[in-house]
């Protein structure tokens, strides 16, 4: 009950990426409830396990605080938490305020007890948008960091692997004319064989967690006056990538075979994986959970550790009108994150 009071009360702060202050306020006071003093940077929240012994192997359990913004076919509020069919209602609740309570819970039990290994409990900043003010502004503040645990909604199934992505902006530049007469070089007409590239073009390389690198046009703009040939056609390109390739690869790719202009907004989110003989994603398959290959990003892909995504929640119900996770979901991560953890050993 504590630990679904607590995910009530996140709910019930608005934190939308970069606006973390009020619910980090209250990660840090929770935490001092429980005995332990809490470290800060800026909206990023952490706390080690007592007796933290430098020589030990160390363990990150890291969920993001922030949330998108709700989409306009809320029929709930989305900042008031109900209960309905033991279904707990709430911008966040999914996405990922169900991880962050059962970290800390399990974190609770399992830090009670002599372990293997230091264990560190993240409640992060800025995740839905990538921010510099999120997980990548306090690595070099967590130590060494042997594992981490990224909770997402994976159904409490282990994502050992996870796409990349890489968003491209691309500009056909053509010349102005008038559209009555035969003039001026139609962007539109320029950038056709270009996004028909990216529609058809396939990397050879299908990961058997991944699949395939996938490029979807995603957006296109241009032209203003009906009676004027646009002299510019912008378009934008979401690229999901597999662990064959790294996102320059894609880029250089991509650069040899259109006439656009090719710009990445980022080369910072590259695909990642865990080697599945790793005894984390032993013990998984030991305690009967599913591995695979997850097509959406975290905070894995900006972390310099060894990582696997897990945690309560379907992945389906995130950035969704009238969010909601299972009651019994978030006991059943609770439970399933003391099992992998206690007595783990490397």
């Amino acid at each position: 009950m504590e630990t679904i009071e607590l995910l009530k009360k996140m709910i019930s702060i608005p934190s939308f990426s970069g606006n973390e202050e009020r619910v980090a306020d209250l990660m840090v006071a929770t935490w001092v409830e429980h005995g332990y003093s809490a470290e800060r940077s800026g909206n990023n929240v952490w706390v080690k396990s007592r007796n933290f012994d430098p020589v030990k192997p160390t363990i990150l359990l890291d969920a993001h605080l922030d949330t998108v913004r709700p989409n306009g076919n809320w029929e709930k509020d989305p900042f008031t938490a109900v209960v309905e069919d033991g279904k707990l209602y709430g911008l966040g609740s999914n996405d990922t305020g169900g991880s962050v309570v059962a970290m800390m819970a399990a974190f609770l039990q399992l830090a009670e007890k002599k372990q293997a290994y230091n264990l560190v409990c993240l409640e992060s900043a800025e995740e839905e948008n990538t921010g510099k003010n999120g997980i990548q502004r306090i690595v070099g503040n967590l130590g060494k960091i042997d594992l981490a645990l990224i909770g997402e909604p994976t159904g409490m199934q282990a994502a050992i692997a996870e796409k990349g992505l890489m968003v491209v902006d691309c500009v056909a530049k053509g010349k102005s004319g008038h559209a009555a007469r035969n003039e001026g070089l139609n962007a539109i007409y320029e950038a056709i064989s270009d996004i028909e590239w990216f529609r058809s073009y396939r990397f050879g390389k299908e990961s058997p967690l991944l699949g395939k690198v996938k490029m979807t046009v995603t957006g296109i703009e241009a032209g203003t006056l009906h009676n004027v040939v646009p002299a510019e056609c912008r378009f934008m390109v979401d690229i999901r990538v597999n662990e064959y390739y790294t996102n320059s690869d894609i880029y250089e790719t991509i650069r040899r075979n259109v006439k656009s202009e090719v710009r990445p907004r980022s080369f910072s989110l590259n695909s990642s994986a865990i080697p599945i003989d790793h005894p984390i994603v032993l013990r998984c398959k030991d305690l009967g959970l599913k591995t695979y290959g997850s097509p959406t990003t975290s905070n894995q892909a900006v972390i310099p550790y060894p990582s696997l995504k897990i945690g309560p929640g379907d992945s389906a119900r995130s950035h969704t009108a009238d969010e909601y996770i299972g009651l019994d979901e978030i006991e059943e991560g609770i439970m399933l994150f003391v099992k992998l953890l206690d007595g783990f050993c490397f």
